[in-house]
């Protein structure tokens, strides 16, 4: 039996349809369903509704459900719709009666985005940790070829020296920023929604502060009708924070993909970071950073189904608001994926000393030529001229 269900049973073609694959997704929010529902029957105990060993039993219930789906014993089934109805069935199952009054004091709207706040704290925090392997692998690659020097280039031609730590600095300073983006937008998001109900408060006194205490928020997300204008805003707030890594990912393996063709050598993969051709053997293929490459237009896709799906809405709950749930789980599964296999690519880059000090050929010593020109008293514009007539 579903949450809401009264005397009339749903269409089947129906169910299935609003269902969707909600039940799959929501195998990922069991535990912090389980971790919110703990602090609200705590909550609850304290208000009176629910007795001292009330408490205790649902809580240790709680806590077995929570073993049951890590030994991966606790599946959500298609007509139970997400985890918050099958762990509500659950308790009802296990505890009688006592299962029936969790619920009391908060709606399935503030109970969803609760479970999903736990997880987006714990998935920033993932990718936080993930970029700061990426920013050491890139300090320990400019650490191994401090004094290496190969082309910079601008308009994809040869333009003036750079070096393999200026090149690795300027991702490490990238990611610095992105690193930032990701503290604010976990400040933005770290609110709590617990109590606020459908958008609009529960008819009963109930203690949000001591919620957003066990469950470690660092604020109570106060106006109940903001909780449910944000469901849509902190994710596109959120994938916007990962496709602006991602930005800077795609154009690291953009870079290592062109430094690494054979035509340049400046950098090598390692051969069992390469695939191979079907059809031609000689060939060694950079998937990896193609891939990699690829996903940042993934994550950005991502943050456009969200904010096109909360577009135009009134204020209130839509049930098209739980199309964004996939696509924010997603984009922190691809973020994360692409940050620990550039790490890993990073980690065991070589650099062909040979090859960047053949690619320094005359040409790109030009300005520095002109600005010898210079400490001898000539104008830049004159010695510009000098330099490009010489050039020629």
């Amino acid at each position: 039996m579903k949450l809401w269900q009264k005397d009339a049973s749903l269409d089947k073609e129906v169910e299935s349809f609003t269902v969707g694959n909600d039940y799959l997704l929501d195998q990922a929010l069991v535990k912090y369903d389980c971790l919110a529902s703990i602090a609200h029957a705590k909550m609850l105990g304290m208000i009176g509704v629910l007795s001292k060993q009330e408490v205790k039993d649902i809580v240790a219930e709680l806590n077995r459900i929570q073993a049951l789906e890590q030994a991966g014993e606790f599946k959500i089934l298609p007509d139970q719709e997400d985890c918050h109805t099958a762990i509500e069935l659950h308790l009802t199952r296990e505890l009688g009666e006592l299962g029936k009054k969790i619920h009391t004091g908060r709606s399935r709207n503030d109970q969803v985005l609760t479970a999903l706040r736990l997880l987006y704290r714990d998935q920033l925090q993932a990718c936080r940790s993930a970029a700061d392997k990426l920013v050491a692998a890139l300090k320990q690659l400019a650490g191994r070829y401090p004094r290496v020097s190969f082309p910079g280039y601008t308009h994809t031609r040869k333009a003036m020296p750079s070096s393999i730590p200026q090149w690795a600095g300027a991702y490490r300073d990238a990611l610095g920023d992105d690193l930032k983006l990701l503290a604010t937008t976990d400040r933005i998001s770290d609110q709590s929604p617990l109590g606020s109900g459908a958008g609009f408060g529960v008819p009963i006194k109930v203690d949000r502060q001591l919620t957003a205490k066990l469950l470690q928020f660092k604020k109570v997300q106060k106006n109940p009708v903001y909780v449910q204008l944000s469901r849509g805003k902190f994710e596109g707030i959120i994938l916007n924070a990962l496709a602006q890594i991602m930005l800077d990912l795609n154009r690291m393996a953009t870079d290592l993909i062109f430094f690494s063709l054979p035509e340049n050598g400046y950098l090598e993969l390692p051969s069992e970071f390469c695939t191979g051709s079907s059809i031609m053997p000689q060939k060694k293929n950079p998937d990896v950073l193609e891939l990699v490459r690829g996903n940042y237009h993934l994550v950005s896709a991502c943050e456009a189904q969200i904010r096109a799906t909360v577009a135009n809405q009134i204020s209130g709950y839509h049930r098209d608001l739980q199309l964004t749930k996939e696509p924010t789980l997603k984009g922190f599964a691809t973020t994360l994926a692409s940050l620990s296999i550039m790490a890993l690519v990073t980690a065991n880059l070589v650099v062909n000393k040979q090859n960047c000090a053949r690619g320094l050929t005359p040409d790109i010593f030009a300005t520095e030529r002109a600005y010898e020109l210079v400490k001898r008293g000539v104008s830049f514009r004159d010695a510009y001229q000098t330099v490009a007539r010489d050039s020629r």
